[in-house]
């Protein structure tokens, strides 16, 4: 393996979220979607279930992978589940759910974990940890969750809420790092990639004015 070759972040994730929070930290992923059955996955424990599931949605995808001689290629897979009241809230089943979730869910507060699965797939090397970042939700009205359940938001996330959507008007505030609750945490992913011996800003792009190009930035190495 060369240092000199381009590093390529593969996002086994549908979410637009976790791309966009990628691209605000200067790294644009290729995106592929891993179509794990999470309903396989069977525990108790939260940071267990989400760590699983990151687990076999990065391994997924790299079985799918052909790799560049000319890059060196990782795959990033995330998943995210709310601890609450000893339940481990995933996506809802429907509107209703979503409804009775923010029911209970408001005034009170619970526990946003995200599990990440890093694969070096050129040196077959692993990391993988779990982000929990406490959540305060809002005492919010009746009106105000039939709204925001209608706009059909929550049904897309973990635990029925975000902060960097409609729904952060409705969390008070956070103990840990945003990126966590977003389902990517930067400080996180940074430190992973440390332990594969990598660097962040290897993964930086620079793109140029209207979008029309993109650079790489940090694939420097002292």
């Amino acid at each position: 393996m060369s240092d000199s070759l381009p590093l390529r972040l593969v996002l086994a994730s549908a979410s637009p979220a976790r791309r966009k929070s990628l691209q605000a930290a200067g790294i644009e992923p290729d995106v592929l979607v891993s179509g794990v059955d999470e309903s396989l996955v069977v525990t108790d424990r939260a940071e267990e279930l989400c760590l699983e599931l990151a687990r076999l949605k990065a391994q997924a995808v790299l079985t799918r992978l052909s790799p560049a001689s000319d890059q060196h290629t990782l795959v990033i897979g995330c998943d995210s589940v709310l601890a609450f009241d000893g339940e481990i809230l995933g996506k809802p089943a429907d509107p209703a759910d979503a409804t009775r979730r923010w029911q209970r869910m408001r005034g009170r507060s619970g526990v946003l974990h995200s599990g990440h699965c890093l694969i070096d797939v050129v040196a077959g090397r692993r990391a993988e940890a779990v982000a929990s970042t406490t959540v305060h939700f809002a005492d919010i009205s009746d009106d105000e969750i039939t709204a925001y359940v209608a706009s059909g938001e929550p049904l897309a996330v973990a635990g029925a809420f975000t902060i960097d959507g409609l729904g952060g008007a409705f969390v008070e505030r956070i103990e840990g790092d945003p990126g966590t609750v977003v389902g990517l945490s930067m400080p996180l992913l940074r430190r992973l990639l440390a332990e594969l011996d990598l660097r962040i800003t290897d993964l930086w792009t620079k793109v140029a004015p209207g979008g029309q190009s993109v650079e790489p930035l940090g694939n420097v190495r002292s």
